[in-house]
């Protein structure tokens, strides 16, 4: 290949999803170690680009796509991620693709496992070999090795925190010797700050060992920091392409929404003086990668709570332990009666609602319309959308008025889709976000958990969010904990700050006080 053909040619790229066009006219270059940016609000059409580029099933069954991939000056048709793979192109999903009783190691070597021969095989076939076990640790570590972080080889997948799962992903792909060019689909989105800048490491060796990056994110300063070049969409169109060091992030900002996003003003107001609606003592969560080990917090009625706090301190693992969904001990009482722990329906029937961290895995049904999505569990808990007939001897879905509510969210709270009969597995990552909050709103509950709400979403829909919360506990009186990894978004909307250090809460403060005192509260040691 000489140096003057570039790695990759995306040409005049279309693509369009039931008559809905999410992509025009795109045109991109890249070239053998260059790491691309690419930037953009959800539903712009970055994933739908990078889905067409990995041959992803999808693109083929929707009807295909129009323009031209070249890799290497040659056009090619990509049938599935399969021949993308064999091509060179690798890619890390924004939803993981791990099998949980694997090992790091079984996982990164998956279906290219080295195996020992063995006689019977000679006479019987291939499959009387047996794993080398040796030689799959040491292919697996010096994957690892690569990105600059220690995993351990040996653990099974679901007793990994969310970073090392994420970078088992990536290590999965580093370990494959014809790779040319690696997609990141919001990597750092579940990493630590140290883990993030480990992968960021990570993502300048590759470029100098001639590997290609598309790096998408929503952290903007991860993009001008290890970028060549930033390529920026807008409602399926590419509106700007630049070299990373002549651009700044509230530029970046304006090309991404058309507009300027300036901070969002913070509307102040005194913390509620009101009693405790919900008391947790002494709970403790088995969680894993989280440690809760003795918390003790009162929330008052009609306040919104923040809980933030480095990752692994516990600051995830409250509301899954209150809501039953890990194993947890302790005593959590809500408007002065008892809330049995690990009895998920007890919470619901009690009023409370949890939107999670993990939006695909307990969030949402995914091969389901938005209408049922947004529907299921308050039709199922407190019999809403439900029409008497004969009486009330019959209940009968009220179709009308369910389409009706789903509708009503999608407009207040923005959601790109083309109908509420669409399914949620077809939306972009921040929507399906989306149509979460807006499942928990149609709970009506008195209190709501909801967590990482704004994580893998644009700055945009960020704003959008944290607005929609913020009016839904003024207008309704709904207590909210807001749990987050980003403390200047927690400053913004809640009236409250409690930060969790060593599964413990280090101190609570208004949301009013200087940012370097919660740091301060962050890296305390609890006693």
């Amino acid at each position: 290949m000489s140096s003057q053909t570039p790695l990759l040619e995306l040409k005049n790229i279309k693509k369009d999803f039931f008559g809905n066009q999410v992509l025009e006219d795109i045109n991109l270059t890249l070239d053998e170690g260059e790491v691309l940016g690419l930037v953009g609000e959800n539903g712009a059409g970055k994933s739908t680009l990078m889905k067409i580029l990995f041959g992803m099933n999808v693109i083929r069954e929707t009807g295909g796509y129009g323009g031209d991939v070249v890799l290497n000056g040659q056009v090619v048709h990509f049938n599935s991620p399969f021949d993308a793979l064999e091509a060179g192109i690798g890619m890390v999903h924004q939803e993981f693709s791990l099998i949980p009783g694997f090992t790091a190691t079984e996982n990164i070597l998956l279906n290219r496992e080295p195996q020992k021969k063995s006689v019977l095989a000679e006479v019987f076939g291939d499959r009387l070999n047996t794993l080398d076990r040796k030689d799959m640790d040491a292919r697996s570590e010096d994957a690892i090795e690569r990105m600059g972080v220690h995993i351990e080889g040996s653990m099974s997948i679901s007793d990994m925190p969310v970073g090392h799962k994420q970078f088992t992903e990536i290590a999965r792909e580093l370990s494959k010797e014809q790779l040319k060019l690696l997609i990141l689909d919001e990597p750092t989105a579940v990493l630590t700050e140290q883990e993030a800048l480990a992968l960021l490491e990570s993502i300048r060796g590759m470029s100098k060992r001639g590997i290609s990056v598309i790096f998408i994110t929503h952290r903007l300063q991860e993009i001008l920091d290890v970028c060549n070049k930033v390529a920026i969409m807008r409602d399926g169109v590419l509106v700007q392409e630049v070299p990373a060091s002549q651009t700044s992030i509230p530029e970046l900002t304006r090309w991404m929404v058309g507009r300027s996003v300036a901070n969002a003003a913070v509307d102040r107001r005194e913390p509620p003086a009101t009693e405790p609606i919900m008391s947790i003592r002494k709970l403790w969560v088995d969680m894993p990668g989280e440690t809760v080990r003795n918390v003790n917090l009162d929330v008052r009625r009609g306040e919104i709570l923040g809980i933030g706090g480095l990752a692994g301190q516990g600051k995830l693992g409250i509301p899954n332990g209150v809501m039953g969904l890990y194993q947890a001990g302790g005593k959590v009482t809500f408007e002065g009666q008892d809330i049995p722990l690990n009895a998920p329906r007890k919470c619901l029937d009690a009023s409370l609602a949890f939107v999670s961290e993990d939006r695909r895995g307990v969030g949402l049904l995914l091969d389901e319309s938005l209408e049922w999505n947004v529907s299921f569990p308050a039709m199922q808990i407190h019999g809403e959308f439900l029409k008497p007939l004969l009486g009330g001897l019959v209940k009968w879905r009220d179709d009308k008025a369910i389409r009706e509510t789903t509708d009503r969210y999608i407009d207040e709270l923005k959601i790109k889709c083309t109908s509420s009969k669409q399914k949620a597995k077809e939306l972009s990552g921040g929507n399906q976000q989306k149509i979460c909050l807006a499942k928990a709103f149609a709970l009506k509950p008195k209190f709501l958990f909801v967590s990482e709400p704004t994580r893998g979403i644009d700055v945009g829909a960020k704003a959008l969010v944290l607005e929609a919360l913020k009016k839904f506990n003024r207008d309704n009186g709904i207590t909210i904990v807001m749990i987050s990894s980003e403390l200047e978004e927690l400053r913004q909307i809640c009236d409250r700050i409690a930060i969790v250090s060593g599964g413990r809460i280090a101190g609570i403060l208004p949301a009013s006080q200087p940012s370097e005192e919660f740091g301060a509260l962050m890296v305390s040691s609890v006693v």
